[in-house]
């Protein structure tokens, strides 16, 4: 009797573990899969408008370069410059809009007077390359979360998951966003506006991301992005270059960061460089995994996907993007609202609260992704007491010549402190994107120190 109750109570258990197996790894079915390219888009999101009309059916996005760029420039001119705000949020309105703005949107127009959004019409932009939505089609069926959700397997050169059934598959697909096979910003900058109103430069420098996961021929390497920044400003930074590398799967080799001081005169290893490390570039106004309002390793916080809404989000943002005059666009509190074009689109919400025994500034985040270009749009970040804290939002544009969604602009407000900050802005230097990886020599950490010799 004892042992049928040791059987019993083994296969409980190996139940409930498969219970939660399937939860966390199950595939989408070949029935599912039926609907990408039908009722969905090829990389997930619903094909239809909404009822209301607001926003338009998806028709294949914007996959072609106005007469007027300059692809040497990499400064890509606004397609819909001509338009005009169809509606005007702010404090005094905001509560006929509650149900599609953030919380983190309706903090700001609460707490500074003169915080508006302007909406404009929706425009559906987000394309991509036939290989890349051919390869999201397999993955559906194909792509699998393993090591207790850190790692992806199964999937490459596409979308993992674009049909996503829990918070870690709808994060991956962000982590892998396609924004061309590698990019380079020559002249990127960062910016800190403090309580007073003063705007700093704390970095600028070349940018330079490649993505390995979209090489069909690095498929077997454990490779999901790469990232390189070679400092030029301000002064007290010149010559400094970092080197992070992600991995699609963190079994087979964790996060890896490089960085050369000039000071030091050396290459070392960068253990600290994720999670809630205070982020130099920002002079320490946000944390490592706040870049893109996220990256990095999905261990410290539990992704639930709670679903999807309408929302007021920056979108086609050209230009606030490739704005030429940082001067015009940070003024005291936040952005000039005049250089910011809010568009309502369908996002997927995750909520991500701090697992127990884990440690970070953040108790819990809210993340809304795009449901056409995956890219995380907002987010609300909350601290230790459940406050809400950090309110940031992405600035998405549609890289037309390639095409790819890109979102390379982003920042956070700070709600306790009454400052902000902008970073990795490609400014009128712009951002070239490649069809190839850049030559593998360039990563090796001791390139990096060639790189930031001055």
């Amino acid at each position: 009797m004892q042992e049928m109750n040791r059987l019993s109570h083994a296969l409980m258990v190996a139940g409930l573990l498969a219970m939660q197996a399937g939860t966390l790894h199950a595939a989408v079915t070949a029935e599912e899969a039926k609907q990408l390219g039908s009722t969905l888009t090829l990389v997930g999101a619903e094909k239809a408008g909404n009822k209301e009309g607001t926003i338009p059916a998806y028709t294949g996005g914007l996959a072609k370069a106005p007469a007027d760029y300059d692809a040497a420039r990499g400064v890509r001119p606004d397609p819909f410059a001509s338009e005009k705000p169809v509606a005007s949020i702010d404090a005094k309105n905001m509560g006929a809009h509650a149900d599609k703005l953030t919380e983190g949107t309706k903090a700001l127009m609460k707490a500074h007077a003169g915080f508006r959004v302007d909406v404009f019409p929706t425009h559906r932009t987000a394309a991509y390359p036939k290989f890349v939505l051919d390869n999201t089609v397999k993955n559906a069926t194909q792509a699998r979360l393993s090591a207790d959700g850190l790692s992806i397997e199964g999937a490459g050169a596409g979308v993992p998951f674009p049909m996503p059934k829990n918070g870690n598959e709808a994060m991956f697909n962000y982590l892998a966003n396609f924004q061309g096979m590698s990019f380079v910003m020559p002249k990127y900058t960062g910016w800190n506006v403090d309580s007073a109103g003063k705007a700093v430069m704390t970095v600028q420098g070349v940018w330079t991301q490649d993505s390995p996961f979209f090489d069909a021929a690095r498929s077997a390497d454990n490779l999901l992005v790469r990232n390189r920044a070679v400092y030029t400003g301000p002064a007290r930074r010149n010559g400094e270059a970092l080197i992070a590398i992600e991995p699609k799967d963190y079994t087979k080799g964790d996060s890896r960061a490089w960085q050369y001081l000039p000071g030091q005169r050396r290459v070392r290893l960068a253990p600290d460089i994720g999670h809630d490390t205070p982020n130099s570039s920002t002079a320490g106004m946000s944390t490592y995994d706040d870049v893109l309002l996220f990256n990095g390793k999905l261990d410290r916080f539990d992704f639930k996907l709670v679903g999807k809404k309408e929302v007021y989000v920056p979108y086609n943002t050209y230009r606030f993007t490739y704005n030429d005059k940082p001067e015009d666009a940070l003024q005291p509190r936040f952005i000039n609202p005049d250089m910011v074009r809010w568009e309502l689109h369908r996002v997927w919400v995750v909520d991500a609260t701090l697992k127990p025994g884990e440690r970070h500034i953040y108790s819990r985040r809210t993340f809304y992704l795009d449901e056409d270009s995956w890219t995380i749009v907002a987010s609300d970040q909350y601290d230790g007491r459940g406050q809400l804290w950090r309110p940031g939002f992405s600035y998405v544009t549609q890289s037309y010549d390639v095409p790819a969604p890109s979102n390379v602009a982003s920042g956070h407000y700070d709600l306790v402190a009454g400052t902000y900050y902008v970073n990795s802005w490609p400014g009128s230097g712009g951002m070239k994107v490649f069809d190839a990886l850049q030559p593998e020599g360039s990563w090796s950490p001791d390139n990096l120190a060639g790189k930031g010799v001055r």
